[in-house]
């Protein structure tokens, strides 16, 4: 009854680390559209934000198993935590200067943090019970990373996208004191949220210094790299990682401008039920807000969906074939972005917010179908599977690329191509499990 107590509060923790760390990587995408206007930037170029964030898991996920194998997953935790506090102070100096490159250096710190908690968290609550049982409860924890990802686009659409960017031009064309009280304003916009999160996250830290969590994985070296890279379908599963995740992000971070692109913002206002959702998540009348503050209240029913999903997955992953459920998840993110690509308005907006339903159990349900059965070297092979989170900054650049040459809707067969690996790997599973 103890132990069964001490999983039971330490799934709770670390399920609060999985709320976090999604509330915040889908609130960096929210200031995309944002640093967009504000430098002047391309498609392209803005996808180097996202290229920032996510090489930090590319650099960092193998030193921080080495990192956690010296001083522990307790320890590792509240590093990882501390690391992300810092990076969210450095918001304040970044949008104080408006200096494009510490924006860059608070996103790398932020994620390195985030990376640290992601080898961590996902193989510690993978064995937090029996092992039948590891998908299904890695997607009740990634259900409530979800929650964070649903959250966190309403807020962004509230204290970041809100408010009118003017462009370098205007803002040269101001007399000086207006021109002091608009940068002085934008850089609340940015601080505020960052500078909140920074007090939870050093609050997250103290309470884990003084949690008690069990030792379930060996945390001393045992066996190599070159072991891990031996396991043929870990190392299919690291792909896996790299195209979901890549496909996740690109979608998430450019359904704002991929709405505009559209001229979703005239639908909106013009369809009654749309309107009042609109009105209702940003608490006022459309005519106060930006245009993209409008539309990027929508961008929440995409991570909803993931965080729905999730739930579901949590009990289909118990009953089904977890390799099984993700073959057909990932076929019906493919029709969806098919349809999508092949129609206009409203249709094509909500089929594409509905690809973020069956995005949600890929991410538990591969790592786990990957690190099945490779015993103590789960820290490596988490290690492993977290590297791959780079897909987040490999893939959304290319998208973005495609985006500014050939246009939203024929970039999109690119997202397609990273499900139909997904697809097969889960169809591979399935057959190899069953």
């Amino acid at each position: 009854m103890n132990q069964q107590k001490s999983y039971r509060s330490s799934f709770i923790l670390l399920t609060v680390l999985f709320f976090l760390w999604g509330f915040i990587t889908v609130l960096v995408d929210s200031l995309i559209p944002r640093l967009r206007e504000l430098f002047t930037l391309t498609y392209f170029q803005a996808g180097l934000v996202q290229f920032a964030f996510f090489g930090a898991y590319f650099l960092l996920s193998i030193p921080a198993s080495y990192i956690l194998s010296k001083i522990g997953y307790k320890k590792g935790i509240i590093l990882g935590l501390s690391t992300m506090a810092l990076g969210c102070l450095l918001f304040y100096p970044a949008a104080s200067y408006r200096i494009f490159g510490i924006f860059m250096l608070a996103y790398f710190i932020l994620a390195g943090g985030i990376t640290i908690l992601q080898v961590a968290a996902n193989p510690y609550v993978a064995v937090l019970g029996s092992e039948d049982g590891a998908s299904s409860r890695l997607n009740l924890s990634q259900a409530f990373n979800s929650l964070g990802t649903a959250l966190a686009p309403a807020i962004g659409a509230l204290f970041i996208l809100s408010d009118k960017i003017k462009t370098k031009d205007e803002i040269a064309s101001l007399t000086e004191t207006a021109r002091e009280t608009y940068l002085t304003t934008e850089a609340s916009a940015v601080q505020t949220p960052f500078l909140a999160l920074a007090i939870f996250i050093v609050i997250i830290a103290t309470i884990f210094s003084f949690a008690k969590l069990p030792k379930l994985i060996s945390e001393t070296s045992t066996g190599t790299y070159a072991d891990v890279f031996k396991n043929k379908n870990l190392m299919l599963g690291v792909l896996g990682i790299l195209f979901y995740v890549g496909a996740e992000v690109s979608i998430g971070s450019y359904l704002v401008n991929y709405f505009l692109d559209m001229n979703m913002v005239d639908v909106i206002k013009e369809n009654g039920v749309m309107r009042s959702i609109a009105e209702g998540i940003l608490n006022s009348g459309l005519a106060e807000n930006d245009n993209k503050a409008i539309v990027g209240v929508f961008v929440t029913f995409y991570w909803s969906g993931a965080m729905i999903g999730r739930f579901i997955g949590s009990y289909l992953t118990r009953i089904m074939n977890p390799g099984k459920v993700l073959g057909i998840f990932a076929t019906a993110a493919i029709t969806l972005i098919l349809i999508s690509i092949s129609t206009t308005g409203l249709v094509s907006m909500w089929t594409i917010l509905a690809v973020g339903l069956f995005n949600s159990i890929m991410f538990p349900t591969i790592f786990t179908l990957a690190i099945d059965g490779i015993g103590d070297l789960k820290p490596k092979g988490s290690g492993l599977l977290c590297t791959a989170i780079v897909g987040g900054a490999i893939i959304p650049p290319s998208f973005g690329f495609l985006t500014d040459n050939v246009g939203f809707k024929s970039a999109l067969l690119l997202v397609i191509l990273c499900y139909g690996y997904i697809l097969w790997f889960g169809y591979r599973n399935s057959k190899k499990t069953a």
